[in-house]
């Protein structure tokens, strides 16, 4: 009865030896798997001139984002709209950007107002060119 139960403790650590070998070598395929797939690389940021001479209070529109130049600063919004990513237009009189798809409108700030967006729009930082020349967006 000795030798059996011998037998029976020796095959179960073999057999549980194996499973840990199995479960170890599934770790070691899946875990470079899954290291790739949720690779990430940040785009480069795009840097965007605006050599155009703009006065307090002018409005800029490019494709990709509204600069706007205050008394102390000039500040870029994204004009693409948050909901579903149409293009926003400003709106003079109500100083607004409102989407023309489905009415979200922002402060020229960014700050979301009314709509069904839920979120602010993206700020670039804006630079100024040397000698009153223009602006530097980064997007």
């Amino acid at each position: 009865m000795c030798d059996y139960n011998k037998k029976t403790n020796r095959r179960t650590f073999v057999l549980s030896g194996w499973a840990v070998i199995k479960v170890g070598a599934i770790f070691a395929f899946f875990y470079p798997v899954v290291q790739f797939v949720k690779f990430y690389i940040p785009p480069k940021p795009r840097f965007v001139r605006v050599e155009k001479r703009l006065l307090i209070g002018d409005v800029h529109l490019d494709p990709d984002f509204i600069l706007f130049v205050g008394e102390k600063s000039a500040w870029a919004v994204s004009r693409k709209c948050t909901h579903l990513g149409c293009r926003l237009n400003f709106n003079q009189e109500q100083k607004l950007l409102v989407c023309p798809c489905h009415n979200s409108q922002f402060t020229p700030e960014g700050l979301r107002v009314a709509g069904p967006a839920k979120d602010d729009l993206a700020r670039y930082v804006v630079e100024p060119l040397a000698e009153n020349k223009g602006f530097m967006v980064t997007l």
